[in-house]
C-alpha cells in the first residue's frame, strides 16, 4: 500500500481589515473612556475622541509611508568611499503592537556602500517610518535593515535600537529604569565580528 506524501499546510495571508470611518473611531474611543468608567460627555472629555483620533493619525502615519520610495534616490558618484556611513542617536517613538504603549529611545544605524549611497535625511525617515506604526522593537530593527539592504545593496548594514517601553514602566513589572537593546548585522557586519566591535565602539556604546 503506497503511503501518501504529507501534504504541506497552506499559509495564507492575514487579510487587512477595512478601514473604519473617522467617526467610527471617535466612537470607539468614546467606549473606551466609559469603559475604564468615566463619562464621555462630561465638559473635559467632550473633544477628547477628536484629540485621540488626531493623535493615532500622528503616531500611525508610517503606515501610510514607504521606505522603498524614500531610499530610491541614490547618488553613484561616492568617490572611491567604502567605509561605514553611521547615523547615532535617531530619534525612535513608536507604540508597541501589544498594549499600545509607547516605547521611545534611540536608533543607531550605518552601512558600507558598494556603488552608491543615499541622503542621510533618508535613513533617518526610514527609521521614522517603520516606527510610526504598531510594533515590536525586534521586528522594527529587522525591517529597518531590511529596508536598506533591498534599496541600497550595501556590504553590510548595522542596526541597534535602545529604548525603554512604557508597557512595563507603568504598568506590569514596573520597573522604569530597564532598556531594551535589539541588533541586527548583515553582510560583512554579520560575518565580521571585529566591524562589529568598531561599530558599537563608534556609536559610543562600548563598555
Amino acid at each position: 500500500m503506497t503511503q501518501e506524501t504529507p501534504k504541506k499546510p497552506v499559509l495564507k495571508s492575514v487579510p487587512i481589515a477595512a478601514k473604519p470611518t473617522r467617526q467610527a473611531a471617535m466612537e470607539a474611543v468614546r467606549t473606551l473612556i466609559a469603559w475604564a468608567g468615566d463619562n464621555p460627555q462630561r465638559e473635559g472629555l467632550k473633544d477628547t475622541p477628536k484629540r485621540v483620533v488626531d493623535a493615532y493619525a500622528e503616531w500611525f502615519k508610517g503606515y501610510n509611508e514607504d521606505p522603498a520610495e524614500v531610499l530610491s534616490r541614490v547618488f553613484e558618484d561616492v568617490s572611491g568611499y567604502d567605509d561605514m556611513v553611521i547615523l547615532r542617536e535617531i530619534d525612535v517613538e513608536s507604540h508597541c503592537e501589544h498594549h499600545i504603549a509607547p516605547f521611545i529611545g534611540k536608533a543607531y544605524v550605518a552601512y558600507l556602500p558598494t556603488d552608491k549611497v543615499v541622503g542621510i535625511s533618508k535613513i533617518v525617515k526610514v527609521v521614522e517610518i517603520f516606527a510610526k506604526r504598531l510594533q515590536t522593537q525586534e521586528t522594527m530593527t529587522a525591517q529597518i535593515a531590511k529596508a536598506i539592504d533591498d534599496a541600497l545593496k550595501p556590504r553590510g548594514t548595522a542596526i541597534m535600537i535602545d529604548a525603554k517601553h512604557e508597557c512595563m514602566t507603568t504598568r506590569g513589572v514596573h520597573h522604569t529604569d530597564v532598556s531594551t537593546i535589539t541588533t541586527q548585522f548583515t553582510g560583512e557586519f554579520k560575518s565580521n565580528p571585529a566591524l562589529q566591535e568598531r561599530f558599537i565602539r563608534l556609536i559610543g556604546r562600548a563598555s
